[in-house]
């Protein structure tokens, strides 16, 4: 079984946060930790050494020479001015293969000229570099990245899909009305949202569904996952296509509860277990989901140490007065119920195990099974190809 350097590093950097803390309690003299438990302290720490090395590195390491050991780089650049012309969507176009028709308005009343303008490849590429190029504009949000939660977002938008009614998905990016935005398990995506809103003013012809997907491929491949396939087409929709509370997944539950969510999608037992690898990102929010911290060393890269971590550590119930869920033997890591019944549950922990082994194969079948959650319920014309994109310092 092959280690990630990844994952020895987060270990690494655990283990010393625990000793520094210790220490500094002793001699009395520490003044970062005063005040903080031992897992705020920890993830503290671990998140400014990991920050400090990983950018040295990034900063003149190649793609795929760092994939397992950190975080991307991004060098800050002044925004682009935006053109004079104004861009005026085409009320009911048909969505072409490569995204839909505007109209581009160019000159004075007097000298104004029209003609139709369809996005390339390369327009869907200027997109997710503006998106790449601001993930980490805020050093203070979560864990120094808006990647996870745009991943949270471009799931969750995708994840209301019922395949007996055709309802549901990512196509009409309905969460921007109530009731589906004040849905309880889209707490807090509101700030996905707001993040990507600037996006869209300055490339007004995509549509707010192509763009929260689009965003979640490129957090997905800026956190160090696998290249994502993409495929434009999807048009916006009104609050009446608003879909029902209670299809996306309570981590409150179980397996059984597990299936019934994923399989009215469309899912099997493995794709659900390649799925909940994106818990190697982000943290719980107790003002969002009422759960609190990580489930990794490194939410913001993309690793299989989700199902090592999930195997490998000693997992208890945590006592406070929030929700039930579970933390490992340092108190710095958190599971949910549903995280943890991956592992009760025998058809599915075969997977959980495979993936905990091998890297790649978690790659690959988690780039799959995004690619087909992302797609749910799109009526793409027939024909429309998929589009890798490239990764910023690739």
């Amino acid at each position: 079984m092959r280690a990630t350097a990844l994952t020895i590093y987060s270990q690494y950097l655990h283990q010393r946060a625990m000793a520094d803390i210790a220490e500094d309690n002793h001699m009395g003299v520490s003044r970062a930790y005063a005040g903080m438990s031992a897992s705020t302290a920890s993830r503290q720490f671990a998140r400014a050494a990991l920050r400090t090395s990983a950018r040295s590195t990034i900063a003149t390491a190649p793609r795929h020479a760092f994939r397992q050991g950190g975080r991307r780089f991004y060098s800050s650049e002044p925004p682009k001015s935006s053109s004079s012309s104004t861009l005026l969507y085409l009320a009911g176009a048909a969505v072409a293969g490569a995204g839909g028709y505007w109209f581009y308005t160019q000159g004075g009343a007097s000298s104004a000229s029209t003609k139709v303008f369809t996005p390339t490849k390369e327009d869907y590429q200027k997109v997710y570099d503006e998106i790449a190029s601001r993930l980490e504009e805020n050093d203070d949000y979560d864990d120094g990245s808006y990647g996870p939660v745009l991943v949270r977002l471009a799931w969750h938008a995708s994840g209301t899909y019922d395949k007996e009614t055709g309802t549901g998905g990512s196509n009409g990016a309905t969460m921007r009305f109530a009731p589906e935005g004040d849905h309880g398990a889209n707490a807090g995506l509101k700030i996905a949202r707001d993040f990507l809103e600037p996006v869209k003013q300055k490339f007004p012809w995509i549509s707010y569904s192509d763009l929260w997907i689009l965003g979640g491929v490129c957090a997905i491949q800026e956190m160090q996952g696998p290249i994502i396939p993409y495929r434009p087409g999807r048009t916006d929709r009104d609050a009446a296509a608003c879909t029902p509370d209670g299809r996306l997944p309570d981590g409150a539950k179980g397996a059984d509860h597990l299936r019934g969510i994923f399989y009215r999608m469309g899912f099997n037992d493995q794709e659900i277990v390649a799925l909940a690898g994106a818990h190697a990102l982000g943290r719980c929010h107790t003002d969002r989901s009422g759960f609190e911290g990580p489930w990794t060393f490194s939410p913001t890269v993309l690793t299989n140490d989700y199902y090592t971590l999930l195997l490998k550590e000693k997992w208890s119930w945590r006592k406070w007065d929030g929700p039930k869920q579970l933390q490992d033997g340092s108190k710095s890591l958190m599971m949910l119920p549903a995280d943890y019944a991956l592992i009760q549950d025998k058809a599915m922990r075969q997977w959980v195990e495979k993936y905990a082994k091998d890297n790649d194969a978690f790659f690959n079948d988690f780039r799959n099974v995004i690619v087909k959650l992302f797609e749910l319920g799109v009526p793409f014309k027939e024909g429309t190809e998929r589009w890798t994109f490239k990764p910023m310092n690739a």
